[in-house]
């Protein structure tokens, strides 16, 4: 089977250490296992091409010009469908096309409507919504033309989680062709064998692994730290990461120098096992987010490594930990609820060991990045079953 996969966004190196470039990566990468030919389209090939994916083809599509003008530089993504579809054409013929969605980007979808092979358009969070809140966006109408476009010509729409499922489910176009696909995780490569980057101290070590933005309630984890320190002794904290909360979460950090609190700022992608190994309980501290529409790599990854988890029970968090099983839920953005389930597990290291080794198991049955490849192959068939049926 000939794939091509399109990733159009230039905020996803696909190379890189983000979030959104260990899912690029892990697809390919398991794509490739499955001895599927792979081309790689991608506009942001920031970073050096992974061992693991050496046998994809890679097209770099043309960077978009450097300027200040938001509205300009919008229109300029939007103008470059038309280089997307000319690389597909040249690069062809495909057997199915999969395409991360990203806000301008058409072509990949109207290419493989127009070739009649399985379109699959993976969609990770409402992305004019996020711009919207977040960022900057100028051309509002044509962002949603270009988002009706796509979703409209996609055979299969791939959700993340049941958050965007349901973002989807307002849309035209969408009804009968919406899968939930979650994120994953490679259990080969998260283990709990895995040697520590940092030593033990005699204390006992809760962990945030992640993007220090807003959205993902560190201060909340400080603000329960600190007051669990007040309780417990041999405490330490740490921050795996790095984001535009990292001078707030310092802050905090020095007004309670009685506090164990390390931030280690942005780490190599080769030495997060050993950072998570470290850590003798993983935390997901988010707030109470309206439409909260993630699949966290980072709760994959704690139970990978065989870490009882801690996570507010706000989307599907529920549906990937067994709360008192592999780990305890909590109401999202209560501080004191956190401290209070920190506190049971910090106190009863046999009740951490057990919950580990059921995140380890629970993860390993339900969320590797090979079953969820398989499944996404499964998905495709399934879409060309259906398109012969129609006709």
């Amino acid at each position: 089977m000939r794939i091509a996969y399109v990733c159009a966004d230039p905020g996803v190196p696909v190379f890189g250490s983000k979030g959104c470039s260990v899912h690029v990566q892990e697809v390919l990468a398991c794509l490739l296992k499955a001895n599927v030919e792979v081309t790689l389209f991608a506009r942001n090939l920031d970073g050096s091409q992974p061992e693991a994916l050496k046998r994809a083809r890679v097209v770099c599509i043309p960077a978009l010009p450097k300027m200040k003008d938001v509205g300009a530089r919008e229109l300029e993504a939007h103008a470059s469908n038309a280089e997307i579809l000319s690389l597909l054409q040249e690069y062809g013929p495909f057997d199915m096309v999969y395409e991360r969605y990203s806000l301008w980007s058409y072509a990949a979808m109207q290419f493989a409507r127009r070739e009649e092979i399985p379109g699959l358009l993976e969609v990770n969070a409402p992305l004019i919504e996020e711009q919207i809140q977040y960022r900057t966006l100028v051309n509002l109408e044509i962002a949603q033309a270009t988002a009706r476009s796509v979703f409209q010509a996609a055979s299969v729409l791939l959700a993340v989680s049941s958050g965007v499922r349901d973002y989807l489910a307002t849309l035209p176009g969408t009804a009968g062709k919406v899968h939930v696909v979650p994120n994953g995780v490679d259990i080969v490569r998260f283990h709990p064998s895995t040697v520590p980057a940092l030593p033990c101290d005699r204390c006992t070590t809760i962990g945030f692994l992640g993007g220090l933005k807003p959205w993902h309630g560190v201060e909340l984890l400080v603000q329960a730290f600190v007051g669990l320190s007040g309780q417990v002794r041999d405490l330490r904290l740490l921050i795996v990461g790095e984001g535009p909360q990292r001078q707030l979460l310092q802050d905090m950090a020095a007004a309670h120098p009685e506090c164990n609190i390390v931030l280690t700022g942005n780490v190599a992608p080769a030495m997060v096992p050993s950072y998570l190994a470290s850590m003798d309980i993983g935390v997901a501290p988010y707030p109470n987010l309206e439409g909260f529409y993630f699949s966290p790599l980072k709760v994959y990854e704690y139970m990978a490594m065989g870490l009882p988890v801690v996570a507010s029970n706000i989307g599907d968090m529920h549906s990937i930990l067994d709360d008192s099983v592999s780990g305890l839920l909590t109401p999202p953005g209560d501080v004191d609820a956190l401290q209070s389930a920190l506190y049971r597990l910090v106190c009863q290291p046999m009740l951490r060991e057990s919950m580990g080794l059921a995140a380890r198991r629970q993860v390993s049955e339900r969320h590797t990045w090979m079953a969820t490849t398989q499944r996404i192959l499964q998905i495709a068939e399934w879409s060309v079953i259906r398109a012969k049926v129609a006709i």
